[in-house]
């Protein structure tokens, strides 16, 4: 048996970079396979390309609408932008073109992350300053003395004492049917 020697791989030519901050930015699999898979087909210069969501699809074993759920997700999170492109035909009809992706810098993403990370911590701080206060003070004295005064004028009163009626002769009614 002859003993092979591995082949030499070459870094640049047969890999792509996958920049470490996407694990920071808390994107599902689904969300990391099609940014990952966008950043393999990438124009090295232009940081652009344009796979259909069929292709993506089948490439990372995905329905071209789960494919396209996930691609929103990314230009939510600022890591990716599309545009549509359109094609002409042999005909010259217009016709619609796949998307075309461009690759943005991860800082962007990260700070657009950390941004909305503050903006919930804010909000979190403001609920819970809220609570704090509506906790210590306690109910209105003078609200409720006021309430008691206004008992003899309140528009609601004898409502309870016609409701009582209409429920006894339905009482009545129900009785002489049996």
């Amino acid at each position: 048996m002859k003993h092979r020697q591995y082949l030499k791989r070459d870094p640049i030519k047969n890999y792509f970079p996958l920049p470490n901050e996407i694990f920071v930015l808390g994107l599902n699999s689904g969300e990391i396979a099609v940014y990952s898979y966008l950043l393999y087909r990438e124009n090295r210069k232009t940081f652009q390309c344009w796979p259909s969501y069929k292709t993506i699809g089948k490439s990372v074993d995905m329905s071209p609408n789960t494919v396209r759920k996930y691609v929103m997700a990314l230009v939510e999170k600022a890591l990716i932008s599309t545009e549509p492109t359109s094609v002409r035909t042999r005909s010259c009809q217009k016709r619609n073109g796949s998307l075309l992706y461009t690759i943005r810098p991860i800082q962007e993403a990260l700070d657009l992350f950390y941004e909305r990370q503050m903006a919930q911590a804010e909000m979190a701080a403001m609920k819970q300053r809220t609570a704090t206060k509506l906790a210590a003070v306690g109910p209105c004295e003078p609200l409720c003395a006021t309430l008691e005064q206004s008992e003899g004028n309140c528009p609601t009163q004898g409502v309870d004492e016609e409701f009582e009626a209409l429920l006894d002769e339905e009482r009545r009614t129900k009785g002489k049917a049996g």
